[in-house]
């Protein structure tokens, strides 16, 4: 309950209880509520109450939410003493005071106890040397000054002013003033700090008039700004009236620069029907809608996108067989298969003019050349090249464009790249079609279905436009790693060619004809460095410091080998003219980095090789079997998939049912456990082609028969003995060679696809057809 507190007789200690102040400043002759919450400041107004409702308020120096116990340095020296006039207790344990400011005290020094925070002082009331005139003419002007003030700042009831008016002498005026004025506490902490009462008054009225110039350049602005609105209210009002007026006079409303160009272009843009519907209703929009809407922005760009995307016939340039086959050869080694199947496409579209063409889809590891191929049958057929990268699409609006009904809408980036194209007949590349993905948003692929669909795409309809536009001028290529992440219906309108890895006779050639001379030019050394390799250094950079189906990475080591040969020439440590011997690679590159010693060297037991297909290209594919005692256990470890597990486990079926024409006992299973191993267990495996080289290691461990070192194998296995064919044929005989193994075991029925495979694969390389285990195990093991 609040209750009125006496005032009684100030004992002359000249020590007092101190509440630091947050954010505020109380001054002398004024009266403040204070609301106290901190335990020190609690501690002090209660011990003021006890003794003689004195305290001193002292402002912060820095105020934050975590001063719970400011320290002296944290103090202002100059505050006021002020009288305790009435105090409610809150029932959340703070306090509410009503406060009047006494004098002026300068703090001599701070000190604690346990509780709170005292200080000794003594009064300083401000001093004034100046006649009562100048006094006077001083408080006039700074009156005026206030009245200003007030009047211009609204958040300063006029009530303000009238303790200032009737203040009885200059000291009561300038504590009303600085109390009244919205200043920052630093600021009047400093003008309170003045110990002379003209130079206080002074630099009140230096302040005030800043503030009152302030609040004047606001008010213009604020002013400014609604005289603007006022008139675009105005314009708009005036505006619907003419058009109300021209209506019923029959005048047109054509009196729009933007929509006079607009009707301009479209007179002379070969739009189809629906199009040139869709524009002259939106022109007629335009007309209607006022330039500062934010409608006729949508409706300008609108217009913009339509006429900027190609409309006219393009007419297709000629161009020879002879010329492609040279361009092709000229930016691409090897490849023959590849190339072969490109030209047959460009002899369709030479001889027709004008076709609904296949969609080519080009399949390989990275770095083989696809995008590289989609430009140079580009620059062959003499069309425009857009590429676009698919990589990380996941939603369809980026295929088809979102509607307008949303905030910076855009058509998808098929219509972007017709834009960009500048003709109705590019050739567009859509790379990385199979790293797209789908979420709630949508499925990019399936926006993919119309736009690669030679059927449909005449008449693609983006969102943004949301009018049919003709694709079926446009050569699409699309690239990809792996199809099995491309669904089956996209897969189906695409004509696949694969492009197998590079075999290390055809990266020599790649390196030196393509490699060499494209990294000297990209770093801009020609004629400053002559760096030549002998045959043998480029062989041991890709067979000891590479390990892929493409060239991007033997790219990357020629080019390092080229900058350290630079930096040694201008250290001056190397001559213009280098030799790059083998013995030279590991001061340029290190020590190798891949050594194909993990294909095993020597006859052994239960040690059998496999090749396997990844996205990067071939590999060699090591299985280890060994036994141990135990109680028939199969355990299967090296990361593996559930189809490689299921191939072990149809292989260890296999060796039970054959065990007597191998030679060990049909009951080998009650005694021992078979552990089954693929080395490098932190890469995922899976498939079904390591069927083979499992059960030829299974039956070589019990049989205790040792498998021939110079053979790898693959193939898909039955219960009933079987060999079923495999894909990646190409990709895994790169790697047998790149092994150096030169017998290979693959499924009969993969005959076929042989013939397909590069010659260059094939050189001297004894491949083994195989129709069943049996004959696989005759082939592998050793009596």
């Amino acid at each position: 309950m609040a209750k009125k507190i006496n005032d009684k007789k100030i004992k002359n200690n000249k020590t007092r209880e101190v509440i630091p102040l947050r954010d505020t400043i109380i001054l002398p002759y004024t009266v403040t509520p204070l609301l106290v919450g901190r335990e020190q400041s609690l501690n002090a107004a209660e011990h003021a109450l006890v003794e003689e409702n004195k305290i001193i308020c002292v402002s912060q120096k820095r105020s934050t939410e975590g001063d719970i116990d400011p320290k002296a340095e944290d103090l202002y020296r100059v505050g006021t003493l002020c009288t305790i006039l009435q105090v409610l207790k809150l029932p959340d344990g703070n306090m509410r005071l009503l406060v009047e400011g006494d004098k002026r005290v300068d703090i001599q020094r701070y000190f604690r106890n346990k509780k709170y925070l005292k200080a000794s002082y003594k009064i300083n009331n401000k001093v004034i040397d100046k006649e009562d005139v100048e006094i006077e003419a001083l408080l006039r002007v700074v009156k005026k000054s206030l009245v200003k003030y007030v009047k211009l700042n609204k958040s300063i009831p006029k009530e303000a002013l009238m303790p200032i008016d009737e203040s009885s002498n200059a000291e009561e005026f300038f504590y009303f003033s600085l109390a009244n004025v919205q200043f920052e506490v630093n600021i009047k902490q400093k003008i309170f700090e003045i110990d002379d009462l003209f130079e206080s008054i002074k630099t009140i009225y230096s302040k005030l008039n800043e503030e009152v110039q302030i609040l004047q350049l606001e008010n213009k602005i604020d002013n400014t700004v609604k005289t603007k609105l006022n008139k675009m209210q105005k314009e708009y009002y005036l505006t619907e009236q003419l058009k109300a007026i021209n209506q019923e006079l029959g005048v047109s409303k054509e009196d729009k620069s933007d929509v006079l160009d607009f009707k301009e272009k479209i007179k002379k843009v070969n739009l189809n029907d629906e199009a040139r519907t869709k524009a002259e209703e939106e022109i007629k929009k335009l007309a209607r809608l006022n330039n500062y809407s934010p409608e006729y922005s949508v409706v300008y760009n609108y217009l913009t996108w339509i006429l900027d995307i190609p409309w006219d016939e393009s007419k297709l340039k000629d161009f020879e067989l002879k010329d492609a086959q040279k361009i092709l050869d000229d930016d691409h080694y090897g490849l023959k298969k590849v190339k072969e199947r490109i030209l047959e496409y460009l002899a369709v579209v030479k001889l027709a003019k004008k076709m609904k063409g296949q969609i080519l889809c080009f399949v390989g590891p990275p770095g083989v050349g696809k995008t590289s191929l989609g430009k140079s049958i580009a620059r062959s057929m003499d069309r425009k090249f857009v590429r676009l990268s698919l990589g990380g699409v996941r939603d369809e609006a980026e295929i088809r464009g979102h509607r307008r009904t949303y905030v910076g809408a855009l058509p998808g980036v098929i219509i972007q790249s017709m834009k960009k194209a500048g003709t109705r007949s590019p050739l567009i590349m859509m790379d990385e079609v199979d790293k797209m993905s789908s979420d709630f948003r949508g499925d990019p692929t399936s926006a993919l279905l119309e736009v690669l669909d030679p059927e449909q795409n005449f008449s693609f309809r983006d969102h943004y436009l949301d009018f049919e536009y003709d694709l079926s001028q446009v050569i699409f290529i699309t690239t990809a790693n792996t199809l099995s992440s491309i669904p089956r219906p996209l897969i189906d309108r695409m004509e696949i060619i694969e492009i197998p890895g590079y075999t290390s006779y055809e990266k020599k050639h790649i390196a030196v004809k393509h490699l060499i001379p494209k990294v000297i030019k990209e770093h801009e050394v020609e004629n400053k460095i002559e760096l030549n390799y002998q045959d043998k250094t480029i062989e041991s950079i890709i067979e000891s410091y590479t390990r892929e189906a493409g060239v991007r990475d033997l790219e990357r080591k020629i080019a390092t080998i080229l900058r350290k040969a630079v930096k040694d020439l201008l250290e001056k440590k190397a001559k213009k003219k280098n030799l790059i011997k083998p013995k030279d690679l590991e001061k340029y590159l290190g020590v190798p980095k891949h050594l194909y010693s993990e294909v095993n060297r020597k006859d052994s037991k239960g040690i059998a090789t496999g090749l396997a297909w990844t996205k990067y290209g071939g590999e060699t594919l090591q299985v280890e079997v060994v036994k141990v005692k135990g109680k028939g256990k199969l355990k299967l470890t090296g990361k593996l998939g559930d189809v490689m597990q299921e191939s072990a486990q149809a292989a260890h079926s296999y060796a039970r049912l054959h065990a007597k024409r191998y030679g060990f006992k049909e009951d080998f299973y009650k005694d021992c456990d078979i552990h089954v191993h693929i080395p490098e267990g932190a890469i995922p495996k899976d498939g079904p082609s390591a069927g083979v080289t499992m059960v030829t290691a299974l039956v070589s461990i019990l049989s205790g028969k040792k498998i021939r070192h110079d053979i790898a194998m693959t193939g898909e296995i039955t219960l009933s003995g079987k060999v079923l064919p495999i894909g990646g044929l190409a990709e895994k005989l790169i790697a047998a060679k790149r092994a150096k193994i030169k017998n290979v075991l693959i499924p009969k029925k993969n005959q076929p696809h042989l013939t397909e495979v590069n010659d260059e694969i094939k050189k001297d390389m004894n491949v083994i057809f195989v129709d069943s285990i049996e004959e696989v195990l005759d082939e592998s093991l050793l009596d």
